[in-house]
């Protein structure tokens, strides 16, 4: 398949950062057009991310229940997170491990990685699947509220198809760690 990047990529002309908060950045960019016209995009700036699905020596999967403001409902999710400024992803998944459910993982597996919204944020996600959990924890956020739930992981597959499970990630990670655990 030929590369067809060049003659789609819109380069900057002019950049105005509209709003700087402490999770995200909004900015909107004026950009050229392959066809020379110029044209606005909005983008949300987010740090990359990390989610994780834990799995249990029992085969269940920790999952986590937390109000979402923007969905105004509380979704049950695997638990995610920003990378921090000098951490790689690995790092960043045993540390929202211990925040999130209280748990580390002895092994890791790279699932997959993938833009969140890239229409209109630059979140970059990598996945992950985590066994060999043993207790640790680490002090959670102090602006989350988070309840762990632990699911078989059959029933938590079936529960995005009947809308239990309405999260993305959640759904496309589960997806990715199901040939993995079967």
């Amino acid at each position: 398949m030929p590369d067809t990047s060049d003659s789609l990529s819109e380069p900057t002309i002019e950049t105005k950062r509209i709003y700087e908060g402490s999770i995200i950045n909004v900015r909107v960019d004026t950009v050229r057009m392959p066809n020379g016209i110029s044209a606005r995009r909005e983008v949300v700036e987010h740090s990359p991310a990390v989610c994780i699905v834990p799995v249990d020596e029992n085969g269940d999967v920790i999952l986590v229940r937390q109000y979402r403001k923007p969905a105004e409902a509380a979704l049950l999710e695997i638990p995610a997170g920003g990378v921090e400024e000098g951490e790689v992803s690995e790092e960043a998944v045993l540390r929202e491990l211990q925040e999130e459910i209280g748990y580390t993982a002895g092994k890791l597996v790279h699932l997959s990685s993938f833009w969140v919204a890239p229409g209109w944020a630059t979140e970059f996600m990598h996945a992950y699947l985590a066994t060999e959990l043993t207790p640790s924890r680490l002090d959670a956020d102090e602006d989350e509220n988070i309840q762990v739930v632990r699911v078989p992981f059959d029933d938590a597959v079936a529960m995005f198809k009947t809308g239990e499970i309405q999260d993305g990630k959640t759904i496309a990670s589960l997806l990715l760690a199901k040939p993995l655990l079967t």
